[in-house]
């Protein structure tokens, strides 16, 4: 059931990010919704698995930017392996871990497209990248984080609820 709840709501999040949050940036960083949903999706402990969410928000990505088909997904994956990690071992606090979480994973995977933008030919220079894409990315991904962590929590408590013993 989870999962294919996954593909409308991958797809709502993709058009909002697409159509209103990729309007509002600073300097040249935006913040990245699906980045956000999939970070606080994996540090819900009733969540089984994760990676089916991580796989299709970076197949859907992937088909609407301009990085080579893996990027996204692989930079996608490295964020959800990150707060599955956070989630098991900071477990008490995880709206720490959501941040930690967003803070790393908007690193890893800014720094993964600016490496496979660079291979490929573009001219980018690493202050500039650093200080107009990734640090204002960090900082809208930081705003929004709380926000969407909150939107999650309760939807995976609509998907997972608690099982009552009798």
């Amino acid at each position: 059931m989870a999962t294919i709840v996954a593909f409308p709501i991958m797809i709502f999040l993709l058009i909002i990010q697409t159509v209103v949050i990729s309007r509002l940036p600073l300097l040249e960083g935006t913040a990245d919704l699906i980045l956000l949903a999939l970070v606080a999706w994996a540090l819900q402990e009733r969540v089984p698995n994760p990676w089916v969410w991580t796989l299709i928000g970076g197949g859907l990505v992937s088909f609407i930017s301009a990085l080579p088909f893996p990027t996204p997904v692989l930079g996608y994956l490295m964020a959800t392996g990150i707060a599955r990690v956070l989630q098991k071992r900071v477990w008490q606090m995880p709206i720490l871990a959501m941040f930690v979480a967003t803070v790393v994973g908007t690193v890893l995977y800014q720094t993964l497209s600016i490496l496979v933008l660079r291979f490929l030919g573009t001219s980018l220079i690493w202050g500039e990248c650093i200080s107009l894409v990734i640090l204002p990315s960090i900082l809208l991904n930081s705003l929004l984080s709380l926000p969407v962590y909150a939107v999650v929590v309760d939807f995976a408590g609509m998907l997972y609820p608690d099982r009552v013993e009798v």
